[in-house]
């Protein structure tokens, strides 16, 4: 239980239904359609689309999601990829005759054909009860009427300044600044293009006018997108068999391969083999543990993770128990390892931005949902006609030829975004994630086992520090301990305080045996978690 001395909130408790999400305005939509007698699903893409207009350098409809649906009573989690392809011109060929290694995260080929829409449809029409004309009706007046802008936002916005002036995002500039703490925000283009959507459906996204804006608006700048890959990015969405594990007398449920997901599971894998370290939630041994399993599975992620449209992904392989167990005997408990025995890590920046959001109604169908520009602000290319900010996913690839995640024609690059759910006996537990690019998979896994490992509620799973292997260091909190710091460097980890807050996440705990449900939801962005 919490200090109630010390600052902090404490979980949110309800009896029916509850949604958490990075922003408040995000939580209520959510509420309202499951008190208008919408379920989950439903209230997750109406929260999902809010999110796309008030935490616009997060998430848009120019980005993509991913979700994992608990149908109650179904003993079954249901997962859909709606992550979009590249052009079909984008062949390494082409590429190489330009001498292009690597791409921009501004650069128009790193816009894939965004996927969120058609899978916001996908979603709605199997398995929600409402259609997107009445879901995005909130998230069209937060365009039309504008938002006031809350803190996170308003910092996130400021540290991407320049980033939108050498894009020219003029919409996203009003009077040539970033909005301040405060200032209404308004989308008028944006609303104009929700409001198609919801007469038209996603067809009126990836087909006509709003997609004609969108390839204009990219090939003026050099991209190989066509209005056909947008006409075929309108069924890109696909219902995929998701992936798990068992761990801790649970079943953790992650969507498969291009996503990241099954790095979770390898992660819990390896320190399934292990007591919870006696040193608490905060001891050395404990971080140490997680980081080094951390740093042999990122290895295998750069490896191994890509479309398996197009390359063979050996899940089955990764998450064997014999091989994890083998990874975890490379782990000492008095050193870190000089180096994990295996290629270096994929040259990408340490930081993204995502909205990670989860519902439960009060029929229990459980939901959880991710949706993702990437970058802060994505590409920060603007389709001016139709307000879109664009995604930058293509820079998950590889310019490598032969690589497994080497860019080729109408393929998904390694995705960052993963939603979670933990399951017990073939019901739901629990929906969960943690955004914030590569570092989802630890933030998971730190969220999970602070939670059933060291017995923190879920608002405390979440409020803990957090630290992170990447790019050759840990990067850690202004939570974690000078002392902590001091004994991991002991031990030979290379350490530094993180610039940014690391990730952020939303849960909820169906507790059925006294028929509650717990939400938590990060201090590190500005949401809540909310029931009735």
């Amino acid at each position: 239980m919490r200090d109630f001395h010390l600052p902090g909130r404490s979980a949110a408790y309800a009896a029916n239904a509850m949604a958490a999400t990075s922003m408040p305005s995000a939580t209520l939509a959510a509420l309202d359609v499951m008190r208008a007698g919408g379920n989950a699903l439903d209230a997750a893409v109406a929260a999902a689309a809010v999110l796309a207009v008030v935490e616009p350098h997060s998430t848009g409809i120019g980005g993509d999601c991913f979700c994992l649906y608990a149908p109650a009573g179904q003993h079954k989690v249901i997962a859909l990829n709606g992550s979009g392809r590249a052009p079909a011109a984008a062949s390494i060929d082409w590429f190489e005759a330009r001498g292009i290694t690597a791409i921009d995260s501004a650069s128009p080929h790193a816009v894939t054909i965004p996927g969120a829409v058609g899978a916001w449809e996908a979603l709605v029409r199997a398995h929600g009860t409402k259609g997107l004309d009445e879901l995005l009706q909130p998230a069209i007046r937060f365009a039309e009427e504008g938002f006031p802008v809350t803190p996170r936002v308003a910092a996130d916005w400021a540290r991407n300044l320049e980033k939108l002036r050498a894009a020219g995002a003029a919409a996203f500039l009003p009077g040539g600044a970033a909005p301040q703490v405060g200032d209404r925000f308004v989308q008028p283009r944006l609303a104009a293009t929700l409001r198609a959507i919801a007469r038209g459906g996603a067809r009126a996204f990836y087909e006509g006018d709003i997609a004609a804006d969108i390839v204009a608006t990219l090939r003026a700048r050099g991209g190989l997108h066509t209005e056909a890959d947008f006409a075929a990015g309108l069924h890109g969405a696909e219902f995929v068999a998701p992936i798990r594990i068992g761990w801790r007398g649970h079943e953790v449920w992650q969507c498969p391969p291009n996503g990241t997901g099954v790095i979770v599971l390898m992660l819990l894998g390896i320190l399934d083999g292990w007591d919870p370290a006696p040193d608490g939630p905060m001891g050395v041994t404990r971080l140490h543990r997680h980081l080094e399993a951390a740093r042999l599975v990122y290895r295998d992620r750069d490896a191994f993770i890509a479309d398996p449209a197009q390359v063979e992904v050996p899940v089955a392989r990764l998450t064997d128990p014999a091989y994890l167990a083998s990874l975890r005997a490379l782990i000492r408990d008095d050193a870190a390892m000089a180096a994990p025995p295996r290629a270096g890590e994929a040259e990408l920046p340490a930081h993204r931005d995502t909205v990670y959001l989860c519902t439960v109604d009060r029929d229990g169908n459980a939901c959880s949902f991710i949706n993702s520009l990437y970058s802060n602000f994505g590409s920060g290319i603007v389709a001016e006609g139709s307000g879109v900010m664009l995604q930058n996913r293509g820079q998950g690839f590889r310019f490598e030829r032969g690589h497994p995640n080497c860019i080729a024609p109408n393929k998904r690059p390694m995705h960052t975004i993963i939603p979670g759910m933990l399951t017990k006996d073939g019901e739901a537990v629990m929906p969960f994630g943690v955004m914030g690019g590569p570092f989802q998979p630890m933030g998971q896994t730190l969220f999970l086992t602070n939670h059933i490992d060291y017995g923190l509620d879920v608002q405390e799973a979440l409020d803990l520090p957090r630290v992170f292997a990447f790019g050759g260091k840990v990067e850690a909190e202004a939570g974690v301990p000078l002392s902590v710091l001091d004994r991991l460097a002991r031990l030979g980890h290379d350490t530094a305080r993180a610039a940014l807050p690391l990730g952020g996440g939303q849960a909820i705990r169906i507790d059925r045996e006294r028929g509650c449900l717990i939400g938590g939801s990060d201090p590190r962005k500005d949401g809540c978690a909310l029931g009735y």
